[in-house]
Protein backbone atom coordinates (compact mmCIF):
# COMPACT_ATOMS: atom_id res chain seq x y z
CA UNK A 1 0.00 0.00 0.00
CA UNK A 2 1.60 3.13 -1.06
CA UNK A 3 0.97 6.38 1.13
CA UNK A 4 0.12 9.78 -0.24
CA UNK A 5 3.70 10.88 0.84
CA UNK A 6 5.55 8.31 -1.55
CA UNK A 7 2.62 9.03 -3.85
CA UNK A 8 3.53 12.92 -4.18
CA UNK A 9 7.11 12.16 -4.74
CA UNK A 10 6.35 8.85 -7.23
CA UNK A 11 6.50 11.20 -10.39
CA UNK A 12 9.36 13.41 -10.03
CA UNK A 13 11.22 9.81 -8.68
CA UNK A 14 10.90 8.14 -11.91
CA UNK A 15 11.62 10.65 -14.14
CA UNK A 16 14.67 11.23 -12.52
CA UNK A 17 15.77 8.16 -14.13
CA UNK A 18 14.81 9.13 -18.02
CA UNK A 19 18.35 10.66 -19.20
CA UNK A 20 20.07 13.52 -17.17
CA UNK A 21 17.66 15.88 -18.28
CA UNK A 22 14.60 14.37 -16.88
CA UNK A 23 17.26 14.16 -13.50
CA UNK A 24 17.14 17.57 -14.25
CA UNK A 25 13.66 18.37 -14.94
CA UNK A 26 12.84 16.35 -11.60
CA UNK A 27 15.07 18.37 -9.37
CA UNK A 28 12.80 21.16 -10.52
CA UNK A 29 9.93 19.35 -10.15
CA UNK A 30 10.88 18.67 -6.57
CA UNK A 31 11.80 22.59 -5.35
CA UNK A 32 8.50 22.95 -4.01
CA UNK A 33 7.29 20.26 -2.07
CA UNK A 34 10.95 18.79 -1.29
CA UNK A 35 9.61 14.74 -1.17
CA UNK A 36 12.08 12.87 0.51
CA UNK A 37 11.33 9.67 -1.76
CA UNK A 38 11.98 11.80 -4.78
CA UNK A 39 14.68 13.46 -3.91
CA UNK A 40 16.46 10.08 -2.46
CA UNK A 41 15.71 9.10 -5.88
CA UNK A 42 17.01 11.95 -7.68
CA UNK A 43 20.41 11.87 -6.43
CA UNK A 44 20.77 8.15 -7.32
CA UNK A 45 19.71 8.86 -10.40
CA UNK A 46 21.66 12.07 -10.71
CA UNK A 47 25.02 9.85 -9.18
CA UNK A 48 24.24 7.44 -11.95
CA UNK A 49 23.97 9.49 -14.83
CA UNK A 50 26.81 11.01 -13.40
CA UNK A 51 28.74 7.49 -13.62
CA UNK A 52 27.62 6.74 -16.57
CA UNK A 53 29.24 9.57 -18.73
CA UNK A 54 32.14 8.97 -16.85
CA UNK A 55 32.42 5.20 -17.71
CA UNK A 56 31.81 6.25 -21.11
CA UNK A 57 34.78 8.62 -21.48
CA UNK A 58 37.10 6.42 -20.06
CA UNK A 59 35.70 3.34 -22.53
CA UNK A 60 36.74 5.73 -25.03
CA UNK A 61 40.10 6.31 -24.13
CA UNK A 62 40.58 2.49 -24.37
CA UNK A 63 38.49 2.24 -27.70
CA UNK A 64 37.87 -1.18 -26.89
CA UNK A 65 34.65 -2.29 -27.70
CA UNK A 66 33.91 -4.78 -24.92
CA UNK A 67 34.90 -2.51 -22.32
CA UNK A 68 32.02 0.13 -24.35
CA UNK A 69 29.88 -2.93 -24.02
CA UNK A 70 30.42 -3.98 -20.27
CA UNK A 71 30.04 -0.33 -19.37
CA UNK A 72 27.17 -0.07 -20.95
CA UNK A 73 25.24 -2.78 -19.71
CA UNK A 74 26.68 -2.07 -16.42
CA UNK A 75 25.10 1.23 -16.42
CA UNK A 76 21.77 0.32 -18.35
CA UNK A 77 21.21 -2.25 -15.12
CA UNK A 78 21.92 -0.17 -12.36
CA UNK A 79 19.27 2.59 -14.30
CA UNK A 80 16.96 0.11 -14.86
CA UNK A 81 16.90 -1.09 -11.08
CA UNK A 82 16.60 2.43 -9.91
CA UNK A 83 13.93 2.97 -12.07
CA UNK A 84 12.04 -0.53 -10.97
CA UNK A 85 12.69 0.69 -7.00
CA UNK A 86 10.99 3.92 -7.74
CA UNK A 87 7.83 2.50 -9.50
CA UNK A 88 7.68 -0.01 -6.43
CA UNK A 89 7.56 3.22 -4.13
CA UNK A 90 11.04 1.68 -2.52
CA UNK A 91 13.80 3.79 -1.43
CA UNK A 92 17.19 1.16 -2.06
CA UNK A 93 20.21 2.34 -3.29
CA UNK A 94 21.27 1.18 -6.35
CA UNK A 95 24.00 -1.66 -5.62
CA UNK A 96 27.75 -1.16 -4.90
CA UNK A 97 27.58 2.90 -5.30
CA UNK A 98 24.30 4.00 -4.35
CA UNK A 99 25.34 4.61 -0.68
CA UNK A 100 27.84 7.11 -1.84
CA UNK A 101 25.31 8.94 -3.82
CA UNK A 102 23.16 9.74 -0.58
CA UNK A 103 26.51 10.93 0.87
CA UNK A 104 27.75 12.91 -2.21
CA UNK A 105 24.56 14.59 -3.23
CA UNK A 106 23.49 16.16 0.09
CA UNK A 107 22.37 19.15 -1.23
CA UNK A 108 19.42 17.92 -3.05
CA UNK A 109 16.80 17.85 -0.49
Amino acid sequence: MESDYEKQGKTPAIVSYITLIGTIIAFFMNQEHKNQFASFHIRQALGLWISFYLLVAIANIFGNMMIHFSFYIFSIVLIVYGLITAIKEEQKPVPIIGEYFQKWFTFIK
